[in-house]
């Protein structure tokens, strides 16, 4: 999966928690969260040191709210493609070790085949798609 399809992806199952979302998924709408967010936040530096209100401040946290919810949604679908329940995310409330825990679950492979999270491998189902 590309970065666009990964976003379109991301954004049109903004709201859904359950099957699963393969790596290329996940990592390319992490990438597309992360420049949507640093670019008003570098643009609001340099305006706030020219002394100027701060619209991109405002931008950057309207920015941050909109993919609140479909980067919740995506996380979740990441961790049951890992064949595990979306509750692993309260591990980040441990300091130092819950994120990098949760870093590595993110980074493993997806289990192949049908896991209780969904059916069959997230692989095959893309692999399906461009035959």
């Amino acid at each position: 999966m590309g970065f666009v399809e990964a976003v379109q992806s991301g954004l049109k199952n903004y709201a859904k928690f359950s099957g699963r979302a393969t790596r290329s998924e996940f990592w390319w709408f992490a990438l597309f969260q992360f420049l949507a967010v640093i670019i008003p936040a570098i643009l609001g530096a340099v305006e706030s040191a020219n002394g100027s209100f701060g619209i991109f401040s405002v931008i950057q946290l309207v920015i941050s709210l909109a993919l609140f919810l479909p980067s919740l949604g995506l996380s979740f679908r990441r961790l049951h493609d890992t064949n595990r329940s979306a509750w692993w995310l309260f591990i980040s409330l441990v300091p130092l070790i819950g994120g990098i825990v949760l870093l590595v679950f993110y980074c493993l492979k997806g289990t192949e085949g049908p896991n209780k999270y969904g059916g069959g491998s997230t692989v095959a189902q893309v692999a399906q798609t461009f035959e």
